[in-house]
């Protein structure tokens, strides 16, 4: 039972594998969104007045395939083996991976209250937004520098 037990820790693969693969369809669409953001750029002369919108959603599209990769990459060095990375990138426990990816996640949520700045519909709407994400925020800043740390 003890080897069988040993040996389940592979099963991680199978998320590594598919947040890898994630990660890179990710990358792949935000350089496609580039591309097609740039052309608009030159098409228009620059006078897109929604270009400063698709250029956020660009960052959004890059920090979640960033956050995929940081998934993958601190599950492989948990359960499989250590490899050699950046030291900002190394992952010692569970709570170091889920720190890691709370970071990317309040960047994500900053960028998405940017983007519902700029766009200013709802005001009353984009006040309630933004408490939300400042809560959430300091709940998972709260949670990376008190919460699980051995």
């Amino acid at each position: 039972m003890e080897k069988l037990l040993e040996k389940s820790r592979y099963l991680i693969l199978i998320a590594i594998a598919s947040s890898m693969l994630a990660s890179v369809a990710a990358f792949l669409w935000g350089a496609t969104k580039t591309i097609a953001i740039i052309l608009s750029l030159i098409t228009s002369y620059g006078k897109d007045p929604l270009a400063a919108i698709a250029l956020i959603e660009l960052m959004d599209t890059f920090l979640i395939a960033i956050a995929l990769f940081i998934f993958a990459v601190g599950m492989y060095e948990l359960f499989i083996k250590d490899i050699s990375l950046p030291e900002w990138l190394v992952i010692h426990n569970l709570h170091d991976l889920k720190a890691k990816l709370s970071s990317v996640i309040i960047l994500v949520m900053a960028v998405t209250f940017l983007k519902h700045l700029v766009e200013w519909r709802d005001p009353q709407g984009t006040l309630f937004f933004g408490i939300a994400v400042a809560l959430v925020s300091a709940a998972l800043i709260a949670f990376s520098r008190f919460g699980g740390k051995d």
